[in-house]
């Protein structure tokens, strides 16, 4: 049975964009326009209303959806109780991280994996782990390895794989405007300070309560989507970053970084597995997330 239709069907209703929407689904967006076409010929109704613009769901595809996701999930857990009667589960299993993530904790969490379930084809997509959380939401990934935000959402199951501290990283060399004695922190010396930031997320959350608590405004020489970019950019000299240590340890620029005695430190970051909590009732998923200890 072929149910591909009404994940592109799903997939549209959630992004109302043709190019999110076949990212998501890993194909071009003339196939997934041909998947939706032939799914309203077989329907009898338009399932979409949709111009150069703008994508929005019919009366019939709001029925519709409801339909589709229950389909969907009912799927699952049959194929869930089959899999278990054979004892040998196959199928896709997508999976979000940072580049420094796919490094660090994937070689441990999937080699036992792969061994058990040899017939679960992975499929891995790296990106800002700040966008993490949210793609598992909006079902882009069924899995991802990224922080335990401050405030975990409500459908969002969580899981740990380890802890790192957040740290203030520097250009090895020195530089005229690092701060003097950054162990005993005052406004003067972080005032001039250019700063290299993530965007967005939970480093960039405690960068600016940390900052706040100092009460000086950080002088932000760049805003930068994942944490490889900031150690990249520190490393060429550009100012003083905050990233988590694991980031820093897997870099193959560590030699070009001198971490600050910064006081007071930051908090800790603790890095595992999330995936929505309705889908735990998948068997690939279900399988992936008994591999690490409760």
């Amino acid at each position: 049975m072929d149910y591909r239709p009404l994940t592109h069907f799903l997939a549209l209703a959630e992004h109302l964009h043709f190019g999110r929407a076949s990212d998501a689904c890993h194909i071009s967006p003339s196939t997934l326009s041909r998947s939706l076409r032939q799914l309203e010929e077989n329907l009898g109704v338009t399932l979409f209303e949709r111009d150069n613009r703008h994508v929005e769901l019919t009366r019939e595809g709001q029925l519709f959806h409801t339909y589709a996701r229950e389909t969907l999930e009912q799927w699952q857990t049959l194929q869930r109780e089959l899999m278990a009667e054979t004892q040998e589960l196959a199928g896709e299993l997508s999976i979000y991280c940072s580049v420094t993530a796919s490094y660090s904790f994937l070689y441990r969490l999937l080699s036992e994996f792969r061994q058990r379930h040899p017939r679960i084809e992975i499929k891995l997509h790296t990106g800002d782990p700040a966008d993490a959380i949210a793609r598992v939401q909006s079902e882009q990934e069924e899995v991802a390895i990224t922080a335990r935000p401050r405030s975990l959402p409500e459908a969002v199951a969580f899981k740990p794989l380890a802890t790192s501290p957040l740290v203030f990283i520097a250009p090895r060399d020195g530089a005229a405007w690092l701060p003097a004695t950054p162990e005993i922190p005052t406004p003067a010396q972080w005032r001039e300070v250019p700063m290299i930031l993530s965007e967005s997320g939970l480093s960039r959350d405690h960068a600016d309560t940390w900052f706040r608590a100092l009460g000086v405004r950080p002088r932000i020489y760049a805003q930068v989507a994942g944490n490889e970019a900031i150690v990249s950019m520190v490393g060429l000299g550009f100012g003083v970053g905050i990233v988590p240590r694991i980031v820093l340890d897997n870099s193959p620029l560590l030699e070009r970084i001198t971490i600050l005695p910064v006081k007071p430190e930051l908090p800790h970051y603790d890095v595992g597995l999330c995936v929505l909590k309705r889908r735990l009732k998948s068997a690939l998923i279900e399988a992936l997330w008994a591999q690490l200890p409760s």
